[in-house]
């Protein structure tokens, strides 16, 4: 069993109910059981994820590629769960995560039988479904949906951030989900933005070019307006004054400029507070007058 499996099957047993919920539109309602169980009856067979829920049982089962077979698969594990609970409804769903289109069957229709389930695929549902979802492996999960027409690197750029936020600074935890996505997204070629993305929220921006840049550009800024004040006072104190006082507001300048670009990559207020010591108001400022 390959990484891309192992991981998604870890997504979606941490989210059974709520892929269920948002994703199948199932109702859940009071406690989930989860069952794990291995079906022997012909071979071991480890199903994703079965869990019930009231007087349902909910299959769900993940995958990567298209199965020539997989029709009868499900048959198989319906008839495996029907033996063990004959009195509950059954729902059966088939997550599908793969870069290919999906090409399996849904259904069975021969001689006398009629039998059917439901087909996910994760690249019919729009990613902000689960981007702005409150559990951070939904969030994960979004890498393998619908972007639309939005920036491929924004959009990355966005669950990496939102990992960061729901994970509180628990690094472990960040590097756990981070992991995840960096799997699930050789489903969607998106390993560049993945990687890109990871740097952009590492990085000690006070290190970065464009920061420098600004700083030194603040300090031309300001030097050249201290002396322009300085000759107008005519003394020799007041040049001293008001070099000092133009460095001061040129490295403001200069690191307002470093916060309007970290805002235009958005990267979050917190960490450009914390980066550039502007205060919450000034950055809010800011933002709003790039929204403009």
């Amino acid at each position: 069993m390959g990484d891309k499996d192992i991981v998604s099957k870890e997504i979606i047993k941490e989210i059974g109910r709520d892929i269920s919920m948002h994703i199948l539109g199932i109702d859940i309602k009071g406690e989930v059981t989860l069952i794990d169980k291995e079906w022997t009856r012909v071979e071991k067979r480890d199903s994703d994820i079965v869990f019930k829920n009231e007087n349902r049982v909910i299959h769900i089962e993940i995958q990567n590629s298209n199965h020539p077979d997989m029709e009868l698969r499900m048959l198989r594990y319906y008839s495996d769960i029907l033996f063990e609970y004959k009195k509950c409804e059954i729902k059966q769903y088939l997550v599908y995560i793969g870069k290919e289109r999906c090409r399996m069957k849904n259904e069975i229709k021969r001689d006398d039988i009629l039998y059917k389930y439901g087909i996910i695929d994760m690249k019919d549902i729009a990613c902000e479904e689960l981007l702005y979802h409150n559990n951070p492996s939904a969030v994960a999960l979004s890498i393998l949906c619908d972007f639309g027409e939005k920036d491929k690197q924004l959009v990355v750029n966005t669950i990496l951030q939102r990992l960061k936020e729901l994970t509180n600074g628990d690094e472990r935890e960040y590097r756990n989900y981070l992991k995840k996505v960096n799997v699930l997204s050789t489903n969607r070629d998106l390993e560049k933005e993945v990687e890109k993305g990871t740097k952009m929220l590492s990085v000690d921006v006070k290190k970065t070019p464009f920061y420098k840049m600004g700083i030194r550009e603040g300090r031309k800024v300001g030097i050249e307006e201290g002396i322009e004040k300085g000759i107008e006072k005519g003394i020799e104190r007041g040049i001293e004054k008001g070099i000092e006082q133009g460095i001061e507001k040129g490295i403001e300048r200069g690191v307002e400029r470093v916060a309007i670009a970290m805002l235009k990559s958005n990267i979050d207020i917190n960490t450009i507070h914390k980066t550039t010591t502007l205060t919450m108001d000034r950055i809010n400022e800011l933002k709003l007058n790039l929204e403009k």
